[in-house]
C-alpha cells in the first residue's frame, strides 16, 4: 500500500481522535463502573497505538516539514504500546501476588509505576507534537485553534515531566498531567488535519 502524504496525515490525525476519545472512556468505566471488564477497550487502544506508530513514522520519513512533531508522535505510540502491555500483562498477576502476599506490594505498585512511566514520557512527547503542529497552524492564520494547541500541549510537556521525575505522588497530581496530554493530543489531531492540506 503506498499512501500519499496528505492521505496518511489524516489517518494519524483520525487515530489520535480516537485514541484520545478512548482514554477518557476507560477512566470514566475505571471510577464509575469498576465492576465492568475494561480488557477490550484497553486492547483497542494497543491497537491504535501499534497502527498510529506505523502511521507516524510513514509520515515522519516522507515529511519534508514538521519531522520533530511526526518523530514525536510515533515514538509515543511506541511508548503507550509497552505501556498497555504492561497494565495488560503485569497488572493482574502481581495484583494478585501482592493481595496473597502483603510484602509484594511494594513490587507491585513498582509494576504500576513503571507503566505510568512510560505513559507521561509519552504524553510529554505528544505535548511537544503539539506544541509544533500548534505554532505551524499559528503561522498557517489559525491563530486561535494553534495557539490554544501550542500552549495546551506546552503545560502537558511541563505537568508530564514533573510527574515523571518526581513520581505519581509528587507535587503536580497526575491526573493533571494525564488530563492535559489527552487534550493535548485531541488538539494536535485537529491540527493534523489542517496541515494534511498543506503537504
Amino acid at each position: 500500500m503506498d499512501l500519499p502524504q496528505k492521505t496518511t496525515i489524516k489517518f494519524l490525525a483520525i487515530l489520535l481522535l480516537l485514541a484520545a476519545v478512548t482514554q477518557p472512556i476507560y477512566t470514566a468505566l475505571y471510577l464509575g463502573a469498576p465492576e465492568v471488564d475494561r480488557q477490550f477497550l484497553w486492547g483497542f487502544e494497543g491497537l491504535l497505538f501499534v497502527v498510529t506508530a506505523a502511521f507516524a513514522g510513514s509520515a515522519l520519513v516522507m515529511a519534508r516539514r514538521y519531522t520533530l512533531g511526526f518523530s514525536a508522535i510515533a515514538f509515543a505510540a511506541v511508548l503507550n504500546v509497552v505501556q498497555v502491555g504492561v497494565g495488560l500483562t503485569q497488572f493482574g498477576p502481581f495484583r494478585e501476588a501482592a493481595t496473597a502476599n502483603p510484602d509484594l506490594g511494594g513490587v507491585a505498585f513498582s509494576v504500576v509505576a513503571f507503566s505510568f512511566f512510560g505513559y507521561n514520557a509519552a504524553k510529554i512527547l505528544l505535548g511537544l507534537a503539539a506544541v509544533e503542529f500548534g505554532m505551524a497552524r499559528m503561522k498557517a492564520g489559525g491563530k486561535a485553534l494553534g495557539g490554544l494547541t501550542a500552549l495546551v500541549g506546552a503545560v502537558a510537556f511541563v505537568a508530564n515531566t514533573l510527574v515523571m521525575m518526581f513520581g505519581l505522588n509528587g507535587f503536580v497530581p497526575s491526573p493533571v498531567a494525564g488530563g492535559s496530554g489527552v487534550v493535548a493530543t485531541l488538539l494536535l489531531a485537529v491540527c493534523l488535519f489542517g496541515v494534511s492540506g498543506e503537504e
